[in-house]
């Protein structure tokens, strides 16, 4: 045992006899022999030995207050998975409760699919049904990401940047969504440590080169409010906090504001004994301050949904400077601290209320479940489990008074469809305090809003409502409806928007052939027929733009395969054994001197292509790409065979060509920064730009560059998808 292992595992043993009887302390310390023994070969990238994980994992874990089976599953997490221990031998030795937490834990990274996107939406899917069959296996995952995030300086930096990323979208969300601030708050400021190091030292030195003055103003707040609390709430506890990095980072990078301008970044916290005391010193502290307007929160009356409560108000200090004032009872401090770990070690000796008051908590999880159990975009899957995971929310009203909780950016669509499907689906318009607004008006604290329903058995939502729902539960009725109510409609549109893809992408399989392959197609996506595959894509079960590019490479396969069984049935492009003459464009045309040469715009064909030109009237010879959807599949059939003549390439030929590409990407801040970068650091010229939001929330860049050839513009493709959130580039006849 190394020195460090002594330490911690002496640390351990001190805190574990102050928590558990002598029964508990034995089962623990078998576990840490278990773990010490199978992983005494193996070592962290640190060169550390690697039991020092699971004891530092272990550790949090008694810190916060979880019961001794969580800590001998923490102890436990990676024998089964990384060592010869198998799952029964921890089932023999410690019970089915520890063994069903290390199984949980384990299978939680177990994850191996094709594409990211699948395998972050099989982990979220995965971590939603271990919470909900129970929730100690997330928050012993969450111990684990912790200490991983501490020690991630050891990975290589693109794994850091994935590795924090993944933590600041869905683990610091979990975390918060299960009330355990310490998890959140040291989650996000190490992921923007990693994620943006120069921001983040920028916050650290801003806050460290304050520190002394900064601990003195807040010294003398707490004395000046707690020499005036306590002469009418004795026993009130005082304290002080300085906001998060990450906190500061919110409001600086992506509010856009100085760090001056933030009025929560100083924080004074009082703690009593009931919920009559906090109102009463929310009056004094009102008394002695002046409140900012807009900025008072009672959480107490309306909890947040992780069940945190507390009065939150922001007062001007007499030196000028604001500060935050947080008013809670001590039961209140311990859920806000600790989340549902504060309550779980005392679950089994619960009240019957209390069991409710526990499993309410826990609504949300099977929500979600229940919300992406017909899910058939994994995508969509990620992106709305992700925003009913964000930490801001908002709290709304309906006339009636009940408050309805939704994520920030929520609209009243997503409202509608809180309260009931129902409602939504006979949604005719909306009143927020008392005013007329439309579905897609962005709800704020505090509102009012009134639904207005018709009677009519013929409403039903709009498609259109998809564009700006913001909640998975809202999207998910909406396709439900549509689903289920016009699925005729859904056929002809799901029809009409595979033949616009095939048209726009230049694929054109025989008739025959197209009925065989959207057969085999439909089938890949779990449809039993093919209409069930038109009807998916018509109320946005699926999204074809993303099928597109395995879609394409089928279709190659086949052009290939039907041009190697009838050679007759394309020009190949061979040099000619006809007179020839060089074209000032490059081109090499069979038979005609002096032509005009003009690049068709409906395939843009460059250098490497296999070309084939098309004598116009009065303008030449019009160049086309073979597989453009203009050129007759078979040349002998088509109206005017003795039009299309063969042309090829002049391989000494040293010209330029512009192409347009598409670019599929997420709308995100800087990516239009990113592309523009990453194509001058490999010299391509970019002549324009046209950006397009798409209604699944992704935008459409195209642009027009300019390159030497195919072999050019196929390195560059390559280079632009590895942007991070580009989805797909692909040339576009734009």
């Amino acid at each position: 045992m190394t020195d460090n292992v002594k330490v911690l595992f002496e640390k351990l043993k001190r805190n574990v006899i102050a928590a558990f009887d002598e029964a508990e302390i034995e089962k623990i310390k078998a576990a840490f022999e278990l773990a010490e023994a199978s992983h005494s070969s193996q070592l962290r990238l640190s060169g550390e030995p690697y039991i020092i994980h699971p004891l530092s994992v272990a550790l949090i874990l008694v810190d916060m207050g979880m019961d001794y089976e969580s800590v001998c599953a923490a102890l436990l997490h990676d024998v089964v998975e990384d060592t010869s221990v198998t799952h029964e031998q921890v089932k023999e030795i410690f019970g089915e409760s520890v063994a069903m937490l290390v199984d949980g834990v384990t299978k939680l990274g177990m994850v191996s699919l094709t594409t990211k996107e699948e395998r972050q939406a099989e982990n979220l899917r995965k971590m939603l049904i271990a919470m909900n069959q129970d929730i100690r296996v997330i928050i012993i995952k969450l111990a684990d990401r912790v200490h991983n995030m501490r020690t991630l300086e050891f990975m290589s930096e693109q794994k850091r940047r994935d590795k924090s990323l993944e933590t600041i979208e869905i683990y610091a969300p979990i975390a918060h969504r299960l009330g355990i601030r310490g998890f959140k708050d040291e989650l996000e400021d190490l992921a923007i440590k990693f994620l943006d190091p120069v921001a983040y030292d920028e916050i650290k030195q801003s806050l460290e080169n304050t520190g002394k003055s900064r601990n003195k103003y807040l010294e003398e707040i707490k004395e000046r409010i707690y020499k005036r609390v306590t002469e009418s709430v004795p026993g009130a506890h005082i304290e002080g906090r300085i906001k998060s990095v990450h906190g500061i980072y919110r409001k600086m990078y992506m509010q856009n504001k100085n760090i001056d301008e933030i009025y929560d970044i100083y924080a004074v916290r009082l703690i009593v004994d009931s919920v009559y005391d906090c109102y009463n010193c929310l009056g004094i502290i009102h008394d002695m301050y002046n409140p900012i307007p807009g900025r008072f929160k009672d959480y107490i009356s309306t909890p947040k949904p992780n069940m945190y409560q507390s009065l939150h108000t922001t007062v001007i200090g007499k030196e000028g400077i604001p500060f935050e004032v947080q008013i809670r009872t001590w039961e209140m401090h311990q859920t806000a601290e600790y989340g549902i770990a504060a309550h779980w070690k005392y679950k089994l000796g619960m009240s019957s209320a209390g069991k409710a008051k526990f499993e309410d908590r826990l609504v949300w999880i099977r929500q979600l479940l229940e919300e992406q159990k017909d899910a058939e975009d994994v995508e969509d899957i990620v992106r709305t489990i992700k925003s009913d995971l964000v930490p801001e929310e908002v709290f709304v009203f309906t006339p009636k008074g009940d408050v309805i909780n939704l994520p920030m950016g929520a609209t009243i669509v997503d409202f509608a469809y809180a309260i009931h499907s129902a409602v939504g689906n006979k949604m005719v318009g909306a009143k927020v305090d008392g005013k007329i607004k439309t579905l897609d008006y962005v709800v704020n604290t505090g509102e009012i809003i009134e639904i207005l329903t018709t009677s009519s058995q013929n409403k039903g939502p709009s498609r259109d409502w998809l564009k700006f729902a913001h909640t998975s539960g809202a999207r998910t009725k909406i396709k439900n409806w549509f689903k289920k109510e016009r699925r005729e409609e859904n056929i002809i549109q799901g029809k009409e928007e595979v033949e616009r893809e095939f048209r726009q992408n230049r694929i054109h399989f025989d008739d025959e052939a197209l009925d065989e392959y959207l057969k085999k197609l439909a089938e890949r996506q779990r449809c039993n027929t093919v209409e069930d595959f038109y009807a998916a894509i018509g109320y946005g079960g699926i999204s074809l733009i993303k099928l597109m590019p395995r879609i394409r490479d089928d279709y190659n396969r086949y052009v290939k395969e039907k041009t190697d069984k009838e050679p007759n049935a394309a020009i190949i492009n061979t040099p000619p054994k006809k007179k020839i003459t060089k074209s000032t464009e490059g081109i090499i045309v069979e038979g005609i001197d002096n032509c005009l040469i003009k690049f068709s715009k409906c395939c843009n064909p460059l250098p490497g292509d296999n070309i084939i030109g098309f004598i116009t009237r009065g303008h030449g010879v019009s160049i086309h790409t073979r597989e453009c959807p203009n050129v007759p599949r078979n040349i002998s059939q088509a109206n005017e065979p003795e039009r299309w003549i063969n042309a090829y390439w002049d391989k000494s030929a040293k010209n330029e060509y512009r192409a347009t590409l598409l670019i599929t990407c997420i709308s995100r801040v800087g990516m239009l920064a990113d592309l523009t970068v990453e194509l001058a650091g490999i010299h391509v010229m970019l002549s324009n730009v046209v950006a397009k939001d798409t209604a699944d929330g992704r935008c459409d860049v195209y642009m027009t560059i300019t390159v030497n050839g195919a072999e050019h513009l196929h390195n560059v493709i390559n280079k632009l998808n590895k942007i991070n959130g580009v989805l797909h580039v692909e040339r576009s006849g734009m």
